[in-house]
């Protein structure tokens, strides 16, 4: 297949970006080294809500896109794995919540009486919650659907890529620090505890921003998602017994039934944390334009679409220059 575009890296950045250009008429292909179901976005607690990235401003505006397009494909929750749940985000020492409050239909301070035992304040709002195990082999379809191809290959090099089409959109994660190599991306590990749903229907969430500990109960379809850790360049992907139970102890505080719910898997990911999402153009040794769409930290899922329309537009601008040229 001759390929206008080869986009590296197939979790939700990447797959999420091939779809945007598959469905502007751009020929596309994803190399990915691993099945979705073994990356990062697969081990994601998938609220949509702006977590450990940066630039806030930029964040916030690349949310809002994403949480307007989950909306719509919260309407086939079935087939899409995106359902719009209410919740609480409690405790929100750190946060601020600016134009991200502003853009959310209904985002309100909660209620005295909505909130868990033991939490102060917090914030209502009903977002997209995404199942991970459902929402990538959506995406895979609808790229297919578009006459895009997802291969599984390896890049030895971003110009290896770049020998095979004229434009290379780098959405590697984590593995953008070798392979580009860009040293400022670093792995923040989070683990997570999946149990048996007590009843719970809403998500509830209790983070101060920084914290190497934070609470969240997440229900999916599976199960209840309880987290979480973000321990700052831990690579290991080996979930912790001691870290397993102190964060349902830390659950079953808001949820008591938590506490003898039983554990169905326990989940390990590596957040490709960078001061600064990486979204540019460069020009690689052999020629083609390389766009950079990655660093996302802890809310790749909740940026895709945003950081996806940027990164595509910028696929786009490029070819006209070029032609122009």
């Amino acid at each position: 297949m001759e390929s206008d575009v080869i986009v590296v890296g197939g979790g939700v950045i990447g797959l999420t970006t091939a779809v945007v250009l598959a469905e502007s008429a751009q020929r596309v292909r994803v190399w990915s080294r691993d099945p979705a179901g073994a990356t990062t976005s697969a081990v994601a607690g998938a609220l949509c809500w702006p977590y450990r990235i940066q630039p806030e401003e930029r964040a916030v505006e690349w949310s809002l896109h994403s949480f307007h397009v989950l909306s719509g494909l919260a309407e086939r929750p079935d087939e899409t794995g995106v359902r719009l749940v209410a919740g609480i985000m409690a405790d929100t020492g750190g946060w601020d919540f600016g134009a991200w409050a502003e853009g959310v239909p209904g985002l309100r301070a909660a209620r005295i009486e909505e909130l868990p035992d033991g939490c102060r304040a917090g914030v209502h709002a009903r977002v997209p919650l995404l199942d991970m195990r459902a929402h990538l082999p959506y995406l895979e379809r609808r790229l297919a659907a578009a006459g895009g191809v997802l291969e599984r290959r390896s890049a030895a090099s971003l110009d290896e890529a770049g020998r095979e089409a004229p434009f290379v959109v780098n959405c590697t994660g984590l593995g953008a620090r070798e392979l580009v190599p860009d040293p400022e991306v670093r792995p923040v590990q989070g683990q997570l505890v999946i149990v048996e749903n007590p009843g719970i229907d809403e998500w509830f969430v209790a983070a101060d921003v920084g914290a190497a500990d934070t609470t969240y109960v997440l229900p999916q379809p599976y199960g209840v998602v309880l987290g979480g850790t973000a321990r700052e360049d831990v690579g290991d992907l080996t979930p912790d017994p001691a870290t397993a139970e102190a964060i349902v102890r830390r659950c079953a505080r808001f949820h008591p039934g938590l506490a003898t719910a039983r554990v169905l898997e326990h989940r390990v990911g590596l957040r490709p944390f960078r001061p600064s999402v990486r979204i540019e153009v460069e020009r690689l040794p052999g020629g083609a334009l390389c766009v950079h769409n990655y660093g996302h930290g802890g809310a790749g899922v909740t940026v895709s679409w945003g950081c996806a329309e940027e990164a595509a537009w910028l696929v786009v601008a490029g070819g006209e220059a070029t032609a122009q040229r």
